[in-house]
């Protein structure tokens, strides 16, 4: 009895952690998305459509956690597809970039970065001590929340480069790829996850 009330405290604790994370990352999606239209930045742009990916992904958990574990399964090899969003935003972004190839504006790129690391700081946290609770899709939150974290520490670094070393669209262009390129590999492994989840379920 004891086990059980525990899992089911320990679940309305994650609920109610998702649910903010949501919150933050929809609000910083809006910041992220606005500042990237107004300097033409690629990774921005990437990076601000992993918030809004990342505030689906939280949402979808705070209802999914009173589903079944097989559905909960079968919901995060859909989270896998997910996560591949922002991959696909990219194109549209670096077609955009080399139609009108100007460096965006270095200042207001990595204070953006920077705006975007700490919130991800403060998801991950959150996050942490849920990732092995609540299945693939718990995992999934969580490995997105650090990857970003990771991305916006090298946003703040093409801001960096591209005002002192290389007045270049490049290295908006090269972090925005490295962001893509996170996220596949994100998505490989919410999909092993839930492929794992979805054989233990009977």
């Amino acid at each position: 009895m004891g086990d059980v009330m525990q899992q089911a405290t320990m679940t309305q604790s994650l609920r109610r952690a998702v649910l903010v994370v949501a919150l933050l990352n929809l609000t910083y999606f809006g910041v992220e998305f606005a500042v990237a239209l107004a300097i033409g930045s690629v990774s921005l742009f990437a990076d601000s459509v992993d918030f809004l990916e990342d505030a689906s992904i939280n949402l979808l958990i705070f209802f999914a956690l009173t589903w079944a574990a097989k559905t909960r399964a079968r919901v995060g090899m859909a989270m896998a597809g997910i996560l591949l969003l922002p991959a696909l935003a990219l194109l549209w972004a670096l077609w955009g970039k080399f139609t009108n190839p100007q460096p965006p504006e270095a200042f207001a790129l990595s204070i953006t970065g920077a705006g975007a690391l700490a919130v991800n700081l403060l998801c991950a946290f959150l996050l942490a001590r849920f990732r092995s609770h609540g299945g693939s899709l718990t995992r999934a939150a969580f490995l997105s929340a650090r990857n970003d974290a990771i991305a916006n520490v090298a946003i703040i670094g093409a801001g960096l480069i591209t005002a002192y070393i290389w007045n270049s669209v490049w290295p908006d262009v090269i972090v925005g790829l490295a962001i893509a390129a996170m996220n596949l590999d994100a998505a490989h492994e919410v999909w092993e996850a839930a492929q794992e989840e979805h054989r233990a379920v009977p």
